[in-house]
């Protein structure tokens, strides 16, 4: 991509999701996703009402006045995109490939954490790990994060999700936020799932085309394999087939939600096919809820 078309593309992108971090997810990214606790601010005069654990007795002594101690959420948050590229994320039967919906959640969450003024990084993974873009502040962060999916070309078309676990818990010992972006389509994972769960605040992202849930009903269809590159000519007549496999996919989706569910962590399903501003906020309000 030439860089005049990708810095045309990076400014767009901003605007478009900018303005959904500005009306919907400024406020509710603030308040789903909490500090790591409580600092001290300032000592101040005791008013009614406020709580007496609060007195500071030294300075209380010493002024002969009751005083209180402050205290603010320690806000600063480390906020990690784990995204997806291998092959199968380069389908779209709509108008959308799983990456552009990909990128544009990525730079709704990668505003969302500038905006509340946290750190941002991220990972771009295969069946290997072949990016990483260290945690930092700032709009001009941000929009290098933008600017590095839109532009970044994979060496690899294979999916190894537990592989990229694994880097990510040797490279973030701090507790962080986690997106992981991705349609999931792999296996093996489960183990260095539950444990990045346990270590950080993991989200999955599920990206899900409406094709690939169900054959169409059009005679002979070659199927390729978007990361192996075999082909497989199949007869989408036969009903046994279509029903084999829509069960098939069926079966992986729910252990994929069973496996979140039983290790308590949070998933959002997102249909290319459709707006991912609905699933994204009730995503939000339900966390939201929880608090």
């Amino acid at each position: 991509m030439e860089t005049r078309e990708l810095v045309k593309k990076v400014r767009q992108l901003e605007i478009r999701t900018r303005g959904l971090v500005n009306q919907v997810f400024s406020g509710e990214y603030h308040s789903v996703f909490k500090g790591r606790g409580m600092e001290f601010s300032e000592v101040r005069e005791y008013q009614f009402g406020d709580d007496i654990r609060a007195i500071d007795w030294n300075v209380t002594a010493r002024l002969n006045h009751p005083f209180i101690k402050v205290f603010e959420e320690e806000r600063e948050l480390t906020v990690i995109l784990m995204v997806d590229l291998s092959g199968s994320q380069f389908f779209g039967s709509q108008t959308n490939l799983k990456r552009d919906i990909a990128v544009e959640l990525s730079a709704i969450l990668a505003f969302s954490a500038m905006k509340n003024n946290d750190k941002v990084g991220a990972i771009l993974f295969t069946d290997t790990v072949e990016k990483v873009i260290p945690p930092r502040k700032g709009q001009t962060h941000a929009l290098r994060i933008v600017r590095e999916l839109l532009s970044f070309e994979p060496t690899s078309p294979r999916t190894n999700l537990r592989s990229a676990l694994q880097y990510l818990n040797h490279l973030q010992k701090r507790r962080a936020i986690v997106f992981l972006i991705s349609d999931f389509m792999d296996s093996g994972y489960e183990a260095a799932l539950r444990i990045v769960g346990r270590r950080h605040d993991l989200v999955g992202i599920v990206l899900l085309d409406p094709r690939e849930q169900e054959l169409p009903q059009v005679g002979l269809l070659t199927l390729r394999d978007a990361e192996t590159g075999a082909d497989r000519v199949v007869d989408t007549s036969d009903r046994r087939i279509r029903t084999a496999y829509r069960t098939s996919v069926e079966s992986m989706q729910r252990e994929r939600r069973s496996l979140f569910l039983k290790s308590r962590l949070d998933a959002v399903d997102v249909r290319v096919d459709q707006p991912y501003l609905k699933p994204l906020s009730d995503f939000f309000r339900r966390r939201e809820r929880r608090w």
